[in-house]
C-alpha cells in the first residue's frame, strides 16, 4: 500500500500537494508468502513523464527528500508487514511521478519483475494559495 499525504494511491489517482509543503510518503509492504522475505531495499525515484516516451529523472532542483529515498529491509515474516515513512518537498509546480522499486540488498541482481516495481504514483504540485 502506498499513501501520499495520508491518501491511499494507485495508478488512477492524482494526489495534489502544494509547493514548499513537506508531503508525507508511506509505503507498506505485506508478506503474503509462507516464507520470510529479505533482505532488500525499497527505493523511491521521482520523475517527470514528457508524454513522448522520455522520463526525466534529473529532478534534484525540483524535488528533495526529507530523509532518505532508500529504505533497507532486513526481513518481513509471513503474513506480517513492514511500513516505511518518508517525505517529499516539491520546489516547483508540475506533474511528477514516483517510481517505487524493491531490489535485493548487497547484490547486483534484481528480483524478478513481479517484485520489481509498484505502479507509479502521480503527484501534482501546485502553487500555494
Amino acid at each position: 500500500d502506498i499513501l501520499v499525504d495520508g491518501k491511499l494511491c494507485d495508478c488512477d489517482i492524482v494526489v495534489t500537494c502544494q509547493v514548499g509543503d513537506p508531503v508525507p510518503l508511506q509505503v507498506k509492504l505485506t508478506n503474503w508468502s509462507k516464507h520470510s522475505v529479505g533482505p532488500f531495499a525499497l527505493t523511491v525515484m521521482p520523475y517527470q513523464d514528457y508524454q513522448n516516451g522520455v522520463h526525466n529523472y534529473d529532478l534534484q532542483d525540483a524535488i528533495t527528500f526529507v530523509g532518505s529515498n532508500t529504505f533497507y529491509i532486513d526481513s518481513v515474516k509471513p503474513t506480517k508487514d513492514s511500513v516505511y515513512f518518508g517525505a517529499l518537498l516539491f520546489l516547483y509546480t508540475g506533474d511528477f511521478y514516483l517510481n517505487i522499486k524493491f531490489h535485493e540488498d548487497n547484490c547486483s541482481r534484481e528480483l524478478p519483475l513481479s517484485w520489481l516495481c509498484l505502479p507509479s504514483v502521480h503527484i501534482r504540485a501546485t502553487e500555494p494559495v
